[in-house]
């Protein structure tokens, strides 16, 4: 989405972002003004479509000036101008076009009326008497596109070999490729650009997808046709300027990032607008959501966001370490205490596991997703096939239940796991928990997926392709959960009416699958929709997008661990704080549990 200063109190997590997108950035066709990468996305993660395009261009540019008699083709050559200038942001007029296709200006013009009559060409009005006008390729010529180069990359393969031949080939059958139907094409320009005073103003979470997405300023402003302003904060921070926008008597913001867990509390205080009041929400396509990340969006049964990050928290294994061990995966905590164990050598600097274990908010959200793997959930929800019930949460008709004997299995295994955790384990949080497990001094680590290019994206990680991804291993009796995580996009109730109608057609466009999986392509790990996780390019991009979408298919994707209700976000800060009482040695299990059962009372009383 866009460029602009990140608001964050943390110094560490500046860094830590900073580094990150350095890292993540794409090639200088996705940088920012003034921002210069230190180090881009490998070039295999590239969209196809690009490489097959950089190569007709110099074919093209050889075989016209090897051989006298071969003329430049204007209809290939204008093609290739649009499709390189909508990969690239980069304004196509009517002049560079024609100016594209090597043969004399008239007979340029004729072609390219020729290509906006069969409909290739899609016009778009740069100023209000509409003289002046932009031009993109059309939906009908990008599949085109999309259909040569996957032949052009079969004929390559064919014909010359390559070192990694195409995965769809095997899948070729009569000119065509089941998984390359599967492709998911390039994201398209809207043919009426969004009109709103002074652009989009967009206020979201500073993490490593919507810092992919900052990268994309350029891409995103082409296709909505206007400006967008952003600002990103940290978690805390966000929530606090949400609120505070709700209580304004005009909202600032025209789109805002939600975590998933305040859906409740948001809509409850009347901050979020029902989006069934603002749009038809069939133009969402609700079923190629992920099950448990478009559900997690209801309170009361209407969606109050639409899905822009499903990042479940799972466990990140050393398959290597683990192979060279004789350990299988660990899909029990026994097993996993048992590998914690095994890895665990402090005079060698190595260590078993990280986790978030920081005092408040980051070690809150571990007792939570810890009582559901001993299948207690924080509240006496109704227990249904497949987990608990969360359909009725807008009734209000609940209690938190925390002192329970899973509780205290829950507490005493936390225990267990400090035994095997680095030094500085008790300040360990979202990003502190995962650094170490990419400089390789630890064995495992509990984490969300948008944290998987600290590793997967570093190429002197000694994690990177060697990773495996697990949901949460299971205590006795209970099965395993991979709980969701993730922001979804928002409309604020408080919103101009004049400046709805803008603001869905935004929402609608960077939540779509075309733009997730651009995100994707520039180094994000997160995805909220089925189609996204089965395009092909994306699946080569990272395992972690087919081992998420068998979680979601094995129903072990689950957001009952983590309710979205409104008194969520003080019970997660209390369990944050009496657990940490006693990770420290100052309280016992029993105290922790009843001190945090107490306190969590008087939420309801």
């Amino acid at each position: 989405m866009v460029g602009s200063k990140i608001s964050q109190p943390d110094g560490r997590l500046r860094h830590n972002l900073r580094k990150y997108t350095e890292k993540a950035a794409a090639p200088s066709m996705n940088a920012m003004p003034g921002h210069t990468p230190t180090s881009t996305v490998s070039p295999q993660e590239k969209p196809e479509m690009l490489r097959v395009l950089s190569f007709l261009e110099e074919l093209g540019e050889e075989t016209e000036t090897t051989i006298d008699v071969v003329e430049p083709n204007p209809y290939l050559r204008m093609t290739l101008h649009l499709i390189r200038g909508h990969f690239e942001a980069k304004t196509i007029t009517p002049t560079s076009l024609i100016g594209q296709a090597r043969v004399p200006y008239a007979t340029a013009s004729r072609r390219m009326a020729e290509m906006i009559e069969a409909e290739l060409i899609e016009r778009r009005p740069r100023t209000a008497s509409g003289k002046s006008y932009s031009l993109h390729p059309s939906e009908k010529l990008m599949e085109q596109w999309m259909q040569l180069s996957g032949r052009v990359l079969r004929l390559i393969d064919s014909h010359f070999g390559t070192a990694e031949p195409a995965p769809q080939a095997k899948d070729y059958f009569y000119g065509g490729s089941y998984m390359a139907g599967q492709a998911i094409p390039p994201m398209q320009v809207l043919a009426e650009p969004i009109k709103v005073a002074g652009g989009l103003r967009v206020l979201v979470h500073g993490d490593p997808t919507f810092m992919v997405m900052d990268t994309l300023k350029r891409q995103f402003e082409q296709a909505i046709g206007t400006q967008i302003h952003q600002r990103a904060f940290s978690i805390d921070r966000l929530r606090e300027e949400a609120r505070r926008n709700a209580e304004r008597k005009t909202s600032r913001y025209d789109i805002i990032a939600v975590d998933l867990p305040w859906i409740g509390g948001f809509a409850e205080e009347g901050a979020l607008m029902p989006l069934d009041e603002a749009m038809d929400i069939a133009r969402l396509d609700p079923a190629d959501f992920h099950t448990a990340g478009w559900k997690a969006t209801h309170w009361g049964g209407r969606p109050y966001g639409v899905p822009a990050q499903t990042t479940p928290e799972v466990l990140f294994y050393r398959r290597d370490l683990f192979a060279e061990a004789g350990l299988d995966a660990p899909t029990t905590t026994e097993a996993l205490l048992d590998a914690a164990r095994t890895f665990h050598d402090p005079n060698r600097g190595r260590y078993g596991i990280a986790w978030n274990a920081a005092r408040g908010t980051a070690l809150g959200h571990t007792v939570l997703m810890t009582m559901a793997d001993f299948g207690q959930p924080i509240l006496d929800l109704p227990e249904i096939a497949g987990g608990f019930g969360t359909d009725n949460l807008a009734d209000r008709d609940y209690r938190p239940t925390i002192d329970t004997e899973a509780g205290l299995r829950a507490a005493e295994f936390l225990l267990q796991l400090l035994e095997y955790s680095p030094p500085g384990i008790l300040s360990m949080s979202w990003y502190e928990r995962v650094r170490p497990y990419a400089a390789g001094k630890i064995a495992m680590a509990y984490g969300y997926t948008l944290l998987a290019p600290f590793f997967e994206l570093d190429e002197n990680s000694p994690a990177r392709g060697k990773t495996g991804y697990l949901p949460h291993p299971a205590g006795p009796g209970a099965s395993n959960v991979a709980p969701v995580g993730g922001y979804v996009m928002s409309l604020p109730a408080n919103l101009p009416k004049d400046r709805v109608r803008a603001a869905v057609e935004a929402l609608i466009v960077f939540t779509s699958p075309e733009a997730q999986k651009m995100y994707v392509q520039n180094g994000s790990r997160t995805n909220p929709r089925y189609s996204v996780a089965a395009d092909p390019e994306v699946r080569r991009l990272s395992p972690i997008f087919e081992a998420v979408d068998a979680m979601s298919w094995r129903d072990e994707l689950q957001f009952w661990p983590r309710p979205p209700v409104p008194e969520i976000t003080d019970i997660i800060q209390i369990c944050g704080e009496e657990f940490h009482e006693m990770l420290r040695g100052v309280t016992t299990p029993r105290e922790a549990l009843r001190k945090a059962q107490a306190r969590a009372d008087a939420l309801f009383d």
